[in-house]
């Protein structure tokens, strides 16, 4: 990727990075299929606006409303509401860990699916390194929880699943701008989700949320939601599935980093050690820098 989309991508990772810390606020009062449907819906009335405001809203054919609804179903709908469902049953850092193997779903998917995005050793390898530097990050200890609250762990293997196939299908849209791709994504869960979220948690019967929920929910709509999908199908479009997946490699790095930066707490030792495992594995990725070294040794 060139240096401005490796800038995105960890924009990108710290906006979702961010969403933990607005979910884990906002979940506490606001039930996790209603909090997903009011991210989704909030997000989509704003890209809409801002699309309606800048003359960007255009027709799209039956094929691309088919292409919505999975997107929205799929990257937004399911592994929301299996993320955050999950969340309210196992550990926030167990939960990281299980996301972070969607680079590996998605450079298989895109593997068997897609001819330019073949499985390499150093695509693998990078993509290893990278997974072990969030275990060793988040903590190795973790994993012996591997088994317990099994439901809650498949719900997040399922979204992390889920993130892998879209990543992929999600190559159909890059055609059209990144703005409108989102909104028309975020449209669809946000239909998709409606009847349930009027079946088991009408909003009429919620007590009404607290003023910092409720910024905490509408920050993970707007920014980590609204904003954030803007720029996934901009990476999406320019770079592909496997290097789009990265991100949830990079989302704990982020989370850790904002809590030294925000909350002032201790970087350990287990930490550091993992975002170097997480950089050596972007660097396999990428490729450059051992072009780079190779080309300096045959030059001695």
């Amino acid at each position: 990727m060139a240096a401005l989309d490796w800038a995105t991508l960890l924009l990108l990772s710290v906006i979702w990075g961010g969403s933990f810390f607005f979910a884990k606020v906002a979940v506490v009062e606001v039930p996790p299929l209603l909090l997903v449907f009011i991210r989704v819906s909030v997000a989509a009335l704003v890209l809409l606006a801002v699309l309606a405001a800048r003359g960007g809203l255009r027709r799209v054919g039956p094929a691309t409303i088919g292409a919505f609804l999975f997107m929205g179903l799929f990257n937004s709908a399911v592994p929301f509401t299996l993320l955050f469902w999950a969340q309210t049953h196992i550990q926030s850092g167990l939960a990281s860990i299980l996301n972070a193997t969607t680079p590996l779903f998605t450079l298989l998917v895109a593997h068997l699916f897609t001819r330019d995005e073949k499985i390499s050793g150093g695509r693998l390898a990078g993509i290893v390194l990278g997974f072990a530097g969030v275990v060793t990050m988040i903590g190795p200890h973790l994993l012996d929880q591997l088994g317990t609250d099994l439901l809650a762990q498949l719900a997040c293997i399922g979204a992390a699943l889920s993130y892998g196939i879209t990543a992929v299908f999600g190559r159909r849209l890059r055609g059209l701008p990144p703005m409108l791709t989102a909104a028309g994504q975020l449209s669809a869960a946000s239909l998709i989700l409606l009847p349930a979220v009027l079946l088991f948690t009408p909003p009429w019967q919620q007590a009404v949320p607290s003023p910092h929920v409720a910024a905490a929910t509408l920050g993970l709509a707007v920014v980590s939601t609204a904003f954030a999908y803007i720029l996934y199908f901009r990476i999406l479009g320019r770079n592909g599935a496997t290097n789009i997946s990265l991100v949830t490699l990079l989302v704990p790095v982020s989370a850790i980093l904002l809590g030294a930066l925000v909350l002032g707490e201790r970087l350990s030792t287990e930490s550091l050690a993992g975002f170097g495992l997480i950089a050596l594995g972007l660097a396999a990725i990428d490729g450059r820098p051992w072009r780079r070294l190779r080309g300096r040794m045959r030059h001695r």
